[in-house]
This record gives C-alpha cells, sequence and structure tokens, in this order.
C-alpha cells in the first residue's frame, strides 16, 4: 500500500474524525480552564502540557491530510479549509505569536472554529445561514413595510387611547415587533378592544401576514438554502476525492472495465426502446 493510499484511508476512517473532534473539545476544556485564575495558578502546568499534546495532535492531523494528497501535496491547499487549518496550527511556531500570551490565545481559539471543518453537517449549517442572507435581505425589507403601514394604521386607532403602545409610529412598531414573537399579544388585543370593540381584525389580520406568512417564507428561505449548501458540499466532497486520490497511479482496470459493461448495456437499452417505438409508430401512421 502506498504511503498516499494509507493517509486517504486513515482520513476517511471514523477513528480519525473521533480523535480530531476530541482532541478539538479537550483543547476548548483546557482554553476555558484557563480563564479561572485559581486553576490556572494551581494546575498552569499541566493545562499548558495538554494544550502541548492538542498541538502535536493537530500537527500529525495536519501531516496525515496532506499526505492523502500525496504525489501532489500542494493540492491540499486548494480548499480553504485546508489552509485555515494549516494556518491556525503552524502560526503558533511563529516567533512573535508564541511570545505574545495574548496572540497565543486567540489562536487556540481559533482552533475551536477547526470543528467546522472537521464536522460536514456543521459546515453545511453555517454555509446554509450564509447562503441565505441576501433572500433574508428582501424579507426584513417586506417586514419592515409591514411593521410600517400597520404601525400607522395604529397609531391612528389607538394613538390617543393608548399613548405607551401607540403614541407614534416608533412606539407602534416596536410593540408590532413585539407581537411578532406572540409575546403578550393577547395582552395588547385586549388593551384595544376595550377602546374599539371590532379592533381583533386588525390584530389578526397582523399575526396572519407577518407572524405566519412572512415567517413561514422565511423558514422556506433557510431550508431551501440548507439544501443548497448540502449540494455545494457533496459536490466539493467528490471533487476532493477526486483529486486527492486519483493522483496516486492508473486507474483501476477492473472499475474502468465495469462502468464500460454499464455503458454497453445502456447503450443496446436505448437501441432496443427506440426500434421498439419505431416498430409502434410506423402501422398507425399508415393505417392513419
Amino acid at each position: 500500500m502506498s504511503p498516499r493510499n494509507a493517509a486517504g484511508r486513515i482520513v476517511d476512517s471514523n477513528p480519525f474524525t473521533v480523535v480530531v473532534v476530541a482532541t478539538i473539545a479537550l483543547n476548548a476544556v483546557v482554553l476555558g480552564l484557563q480563564t479561572y485564575e485559581g486553576v490556572e495558578d494551581r494546575w498552569g502546568r499541566l493545562l499548558d502540557g495538554l494544550n502541548a499534546a492538542c498541538l502535536a495532535v493537530f500537527l500529525v492531523e495536519l501531516g496525515v491530510r496532506i499526505a492523502s494528497y500525496w504525489p501532489r501535496p500542494w493540492l491540499y491547499f486548494r480548499n480553504g479549509w485546508n489552509v485555515f487549518d494549516f494556518v491556525v496550527v503552524v502560526a503558533a511556531f511563529i516567533p512573535g505569536i508564541r511570545q505574545n500570551s495574548t496572540l497565543l490565545r486567540l489562536v487556540r481559539l481559533l482552533r475551536i472554529v477547526r470543528l467546522v471543518r472537521v464536522l460536514p453537517d456543521l459546515r453545511v449549517l453555517l454555509l446554509g445561514v450564509w447562503r441565505s442572507v441576501p433572500p433574508l435581505a428582501s424579507i426584513a425589507a417586506v417586514t419592515v413595510m409591514i411593521l410600517f403601514v400597520y404601525g400607522m394604521v395604529g397609531w391612528v386607532l389607538f394613538g390617543d387611547e393608548l399613548p405607551d403602545q401607540w403614541g407614534n409610529i416608533g412606539r407602534a412598531m416596536l410593540t408590532l415587533f413585539v407581537m411578532l414573537t406572540l409575546e403578550d399579544f393577547p395582552v395588547y388585543m385586549a388593551e384595544a378592544m376595550e377602546v374599539m370593540p371590532w379592533a381583533w381584525v386588525y390584530f389578526v389580520s397582523f399575526i396572519l401576514l407577518a407572524a405566519f406568512i412572512v415567517l413561514n417564507v422565511l423558514i422556506g428561505i433557510v431550508l431551501n438554502s440548507m439544501e443548497e449548501a448540502r449540494e455545494l458540499e457533496r459536490r466539493q466532497a467528490l471533487r476532493d476525492r477526486h483529486g486527492a486520490r486519483g493522483l496516486s497511479g492508473p486507474v483501476d482496470p477492473e472499475a474502468h472495465a465495469h462502468v464500460a459493461e454499464r455503458i454497453v448495456i445502456l447503450r443496446r437499452a436505448l437501441d432496443d426502446l427506440e426500434l421498439e417505438l419505431a416498430l409502434d409508430s410506423d402501422p398507425r401512421d399508415g393505417a392513419r
């Protein structure tokens, strides 16, 4: 087995992922314990030793991941997350950072962010949230418009009798914004109905339009962005797999022969289908 194949199998193995995630979690615990003065004074050497052990594990992980791209290890740096991992791990050895306790702690803190790189589901979640930002801007504009329109109507209807909630457009929009979460919605509606018995039409229509419709559209946008992010992650994984593993040697002859055989079968099936369609259509056309 070549070194590249061995490294690739290690990177893809579940124990490797478990060890990396456990090390990142341990690094986070150590970083949190160092914020307690008493713990730092008593267990400072032990915590420093654990930090050094975590760094050693990260160095080994980095070496194995780079080796998985052999014989073209520079392809490892095509992926932005790989570059981030490399910078975060190697930064601890830069003299200017190593002597600066603040920068060193910041570098150690960034190691926790590496969970996004190790856990695909977490990466998909963050990417989905990021991709949903542009559509959310449009939803935010629609929401502000609804708040303004209903705020003006609420000011006209209830501003004189209920000035604390509806005395001006700012208070009215703030009241409506709180109502978006359905917080104190019955209270506001009951107070308004004491002024105007039919005020429930105003409140119910606002909740149906803003709280239900807008929020459901918002959820739909986020879910759609999550699905797009999952597809992008799958494509990136395929590119990384082919880029890292398709470099070490020729294509497997058995796999190539299997694919070629499947292509031949599909072509024959298409030919048979075309022939069957032609036989079915010609007699009917002649009869017409």
